[in-house]
């Protein structure tokens, strides 16, 4: 199976099926359709899944609103909900749960900037605990949140900031928020991708760090993450796609030219496009150009869901309170 550029779980079955015509053997799909909403979840069960998905085995959950691009008050209201429910369902967490949110990404950058502005928008309250020596509270959960920042600013590894905290505060949970990468221009900013395996800090953009893991960080490691671009060779392999099936709608059957279209692969066709992209565009990921609303949106949505799933005292109505 070629290798295009996806985080998303859902896309990596979905390049499987088309390359082999089957599911994914080790995997299993559970799909949950609502009238603004699709959940799929994607459990990989053992090493063979792992392989032929090329992602870490455990659970992801992929909340699909194609919606979310013109978004009302009401929707993200009801994604916030959903959100919330889907994450306290994989993270099994409870009112003595200490949480530690880290928002990964770069600030500077709007596509990267969804960790840090979700960390803006969090209820820490761990200063509070720690003031008045208590273990629990009535309404809110132990929560503390850190935007690590990238290694191009800091000159540190994300991973060694994040576990250096981890040692010192010791949470019971570490739950990561990045912006990720997706195969198809529709999915951006429309994906809300839940899991268990943890995460890579800068994989949406191919650089891939120390990786955040319940291995590594000793703690659990729930990732969160948003598609906020699109690899630029995908983008030209979808719209050749296109081209050619427009050209063998008009080609005639059995012709020489409809043979030369029906005969080119889709591994031929994405190698061809990274080989004559290189020179002029190695590397070059696309998002939308209203990214910045987009970022704003998701990052109330993601935030006012983990407030609801993290505080076991606090509702929709106080957490739009708290974030305006």
């Amino acid at each position: 199976m070629f290798n295009i550029r996806t985080d998303l779980a859902v896309e990596s079955r979905e390049i499987y099926k088309e390359a082999y015509k089957e599911e994914v053997p080790g995997v299993d799909i559970e799909t949950e359709e609502s009238e603004n909403y699709t959940i799929t979840r994607v459990t990989i069960n053992n090493e063979e899944g792992e392989k032929k998905l090329g992602k870490a085995r455990g659970t992801y959950i992929n909340i699909d609103v194609p919606g979310l691009k013109n978004t009302d008050q009401e929707l993200k209201d009801e994604i916030s909900k959903v959100f919330a429910k889907e994450l306290k369902s994989i993270c099994k967490n409870d009112e003595n749960t200490k949480t530690l949110i880290v928002g990964l990404g770069n600030w500077n950058i709007t596509p990267d900037a969804l960790g840090p502005k979700v960390v803006d928008k969090v209820l820490v309250t761990r200063q509070f605990f720690v003031a008045y020596n208590k273990e629990r509270d009535e309404t809110v959960a132990n929560v503390s949140a850190i935007s690590p920042g990238v290694m191009g600013l800091t000159g540190i590894e994300t991973g060694e900031i994040v576990k250096g905290v981890v040692e010192k505060i010791k949470p019971d949970l570490v739950i990561a928020i990045d912006s990720l990468a997706s195969r198809r221009m529709e999915r951006v900013s429309t994906v809300i991708q839940i899991s268990n395996t943890g995460i890579n800090p800068g994989s949406g953009i191919g650089n891939k760090r120390i990786g955040l893991t319940e291995e590594y960080l000793k703690v659990p490691v729930i990732a969160v993450g948003v598609p906020t671009v699109v690899d630029a060779a995908t983008m030209v392999n979808d719209t050749m796609d296109l081209i050619i099936s427009s050209m063998k709608k008009q080609a005639k059957v059995g012709t020489d030219f409809y043979s030369l279209l029906d005969d080119i692969s889709k591994e031929e066709k994405y190698s061809l496009i990274k080989e004559v992209l290189e020179p002029f565009m190695p590397n070059v990921v696309v998002t939308p150009k209203e990214i910045d609303i987009l970022i704003e949106d998701l990052s109330i949505i993601i935030a006012n869901g983990l407030n609801m799933a993290l505080h076991h005292g606090i509702g929709l109505e106080d957490v739009n309170k708290y974030i305006r």
